[in-house]
């Protein structure tokens, strides 16, 4: 995919062509965003960097071995796509979180490959309109014969970037997050890239499952004197125990926990796993969430309140029946464990972070 954005009041012979490669790594959340981007990109480089010439955005995707976030393996990746394709300059758009040390990188540029990086999770939200002005300020920098304050304009008005890595003499260039917000930013990143959404689609049969749970405990009387004699702090309880035993349920009988390893060091382990489970966590309570509504209706609907009091010994409404609700749904969450058995692979992988599903 390519867009031109050419202006008439220059004559089209007189204007020089820059083609500009937008590089996804890996063709998931990164493909998506500079798909989005490509049109809003030409016209920021037309507006901010250069109004003479011709320019060009072309879009390509690849995979990398190099789970551990290798900044070198990246760039050397995007450069050679751009030998190849003929490109100008490329920005490679990654969802691999980076570090320079200790420190978050947000991008990097390298004059020598002509290439440009941005780390999407470093973005945190808003990662569409950071992207084009990082991608934007990136290409500045590297047709520049002295880049330095397109650089510098990087830091100042880019809110997640914080300072430079380096400034080397062989023009590598890396651009860092806050020591604290950045942390912040890029779990909160991490977690938007890896689609919470995609999370709970691949969990179709577990809701199945906890629905048929739920319809069946509703029919049990003796659940309905349990729940009534229930406190908040319990109830609160139960439910926050029943969705933390679906989460680790769910890392371990699909294998999502990464351990480190030559191609993954520790930190990055780490932090995969972290995204892993607050993705399954956000997916397991908006699940939760719908099967309370549902077993909810379910039990207005099929359990009349004269039954409901004769069985709890005094007049009821609808708090009691917003109190079955969630004690039956604390419970039938447990009890979609059995459907989250019978997920396919694929469709619960797709929540690990790092672990793309095919495009």
């Amino acid at each position: 995919m390519f867009v031109i954005f050419e202006l008439p009041e220059t004559a089209p012979e007189q204007r020089r062509t820059v083609v500009v490669g937008l590089l996804a790594v890996p063709p998931d959340a990164p493909l998506l965003l500079t798909v989005a981007i490509v049109a809003d990109l030409v016209r920021d480089l037309y507006e901010r960097v250069d109004r003479t010439v011709t320019w060009e955005v072309r879009t390509g995707a690849d995979v990398c071995d190099e789970r551990g976030g290798g900044t070198g393996a990246l760039l050397d990746l995007a450069a050679r796509h751009r030998e190849e394709q003929g490109w100008d300059v490329v920005v490679c758009v990654t969802d691999v979180p980076l570090r320079e040390g200790n420190r978050l990188v947000v991008a990097h540029a390298s004059a020598r490959r002509q290439t440009g990086l941005v780390s999407l999770p470093a973005l945190g939200f808003g990662q569409r309109a950071l992207t084009r002005s990082i991608a934007a300020g990136l290409v500045d920098g590297l047709l520049a014969r002295v880049p330095g304050d397109s650089f510098a304009r990087l830091v100042e008005e880019i809110a997640p970037v914080h300072g430079f890595a380096d400034r080397v003499e062989d023009g590598e260039v890396g651009f860092t997050a806050a020591p604290l917000s950045g942390r912040l930013r890029l779990v909160i990143g991490m977690v938007r890239d890896n689609r919470p959404g995609r999370a709970m689609l691949g969990l179709s049969r577990l809701l199945v499952a906890a629905l048929g749970t739920a319809a069946f405990a509703l029919a049990t009387d003796t659940l309905w004197i349990m729940s009534a004699a229930l406190d908040g702090v319990r109830l609160t309880t139960v439910m926050l125990t029943s969705i933390a035993v679906m989460v680790g349920y769910l890392v371990w009988d699909h294998g999502l926990w990464e351990s480190p390893s030559e191609k993954l060091p520790r930190a990055q382990a780490r932090l995969f796993n972290v995204a892993t489970v607050l993705t399954l966590l956000i997916a397991m309570t908006v699940l939760f969430v719908g099967l309370m509504v549902v077993t909810f209706m379910a039990a207005v609907l099929l359990i009349d309140g004269s039954v409901l009091g004769a069985r709890l010994g005094r007049p009821v409404g609808i708090v009691d029946y917003l109190v079955l609700a969630w004690f039956v749904s604390s419970l039938a969450t447990v009890g979609g464990a059995v459907g989250s058995g019978l997920e396919r692979d694929e469709a619960v992988r797709a929540s690990a972070y790092g672990r793309h599903p095919d495009p």
